[in-house]
């Protein structure tokens, strides 16, 4: 009855392995991305793309041209993070060291005590929950007017723990409990640590091949394996999660087709499940066009998808001013790697939290549309927030 989607190789041949690297990782100036095909992990600063008025992903390939003139890396490449907002700043360096290795998958992950576990958590929702669902009714209230068709509303949790937060157990806990999604941490300034662990490709360009993955439709498991398998059909079946997903595959079809010569896309999605939750999943697949066309163009012309914002986008994006309390930042962004080549691979940036010393922000969101319910949107952003709990060692 499920399905669980599988992705082409999209990275260069690994020569360690995965674990390896998820154990050697140290926050700070370092970047750790796990795929189901691939881990990669970074160290050092080179350089750093600078902000400015020309798109991300024409600053990204000067800087790349420019360590290709000047540099012996036989394939400069680009890490880091892209924020939701297009205008705001990125976090894009080009590294000193790079070690591919293979996936995580592969082996079992050693596992990690809860970093502050048992600490006295101090722990604020951002809104208040009534104010939240409060939120979606309004979003309703807009959809059911035909302002709009869609549009994604989050909100965060605030941790406080006495103790520092240890970044590095968090990752390798995230890493074990869903092995086969992207795990990730980028070392942010002010030692800042944006962690997470996705479900979501954006998209990935190997050569002439590009994916895209998009997420849309969500239910929380159960851990009662026959309830647990009643809300995956239930999911399947649900004709409101059904429209939800229809409207970002179609918003990213017309988006890649202009850049591919092929272009494959499912009729019905399927089902892919993480530690926490269901997702109604569609893998689309092209050949590109131009070879120039790189993956981080594909990625910024994809983003932000209806998945993280809403359709139309810019009259989402005006609802999201107005609803959600606190600028997204990164979440909802992209994080991920282009090279020289112009292959790479970026996913959206969700179930994430950025860390500091003694804090941390948790994100979820959830598509709200016509047949929304608050309170199961309240729920399902709950259940979202689990997976980084889990990591943290947080009993909530």
């Amino acid at each position: 009855m499920t399905a669980v989607h599988e992705l082409p190789e999209t990275a260069p041949a690994a020569v360690a392995r995965g674990g390896d690297l998820l154990h050697d990782y140290r926050p700070s100036q370092e970047f750790f991305f796990a795929s189901p095909h691939r881990t990669l992990l970074t160290s050092g600063v080179r350089a750093t793309v600078p902000d400015g008025p020309e798109p991300v992903y024409r600053r990204v390939a000067a800087a790349l041209a420019a360590a290709d003139r000047s540099d012996h890396d036989p394939v400069p490449m680009v890490v880091g993070a892209i924020p939701f907002d297009h205008d705001g700043p990125a976090h894009l360096v080009l590294p000193d060291r790079v070690r591919w290795a293979g996936p995580l998958s592969e082996e079992t992950p050693a596992d990690a005590p809860a970093p502050s576990a048992g600490h006295d958590w101090q722990v604020r929702p951002v809104p208040a929950p009534e104010v939240y669902e409060q939120s979606v009714a309004e979003a309703v209230a807009l959809i059911r007017t035909y302002e709009l068709s869609k549009v994604v509303l989050a909100r965060a949790l605030d941790l406080r723990s006495p103790e520092p937060i240890a970044v590095a157990p968090m990752l390798r806990r995230l890493a074990r409990r869903d092995p086969g999604g992207y795990t990730f941490a980028v070392g942010l300034p002010e030692r800042r640590t944006l962690i997470g662990a996705s479900p979501e490709l954006l998209l990935s360009r190997r050569g002439s091949r590009v994916v895209a993955n998009p997420l849309a439709g969500s239910l929380p498991r159960a851990e009662d394996p026959a309830e647990d398998e009643q809300r995956a059909r239930a999911l399947l079946a649900s004709a409101k999660d059904q429209h939800e997903h229809a409207v970002v595959v179609d918003a990213i079809h017309k988006a890649l087709a202009p850049y591919c010569t092929t272009l494959d896309v499912p009729a019905r999605p399927v089902l892919i499940r993480t530690a926490a939750m269901w997702h109604l999943s569609t893998t689309l697949v092209g050949e590109l066009a131009d070879p120039d066309t790189t993956a981080l163009e594909l990625a910024c012309a994809l983003h932000p998808t209806p998945a993280v914002c809403g359709e139309p986008t810019s009259r989402a994006r005006q609802v999201i001013g107005d609803l959600e309390p606190f600028d997204r930042g990164l979440y909802t962004g992209m994080v991920g790697w282009s090279d020289a080549h112009g292959d790479g691979e970026w996913v959206v940036t969700i179930r994430c939290a950025e860390v500091a010393e003694h804090t941390m922000r948790l994100f979820a969101g959830a598509g709200i549309v016509g047949d929304s319910s608050p309170a199961a949107e309240l729920a399902e952003t709950s259940a979202k927030f689990r997976t980084l709990l889990h990591a943290a060692g947080v009993d909530r």
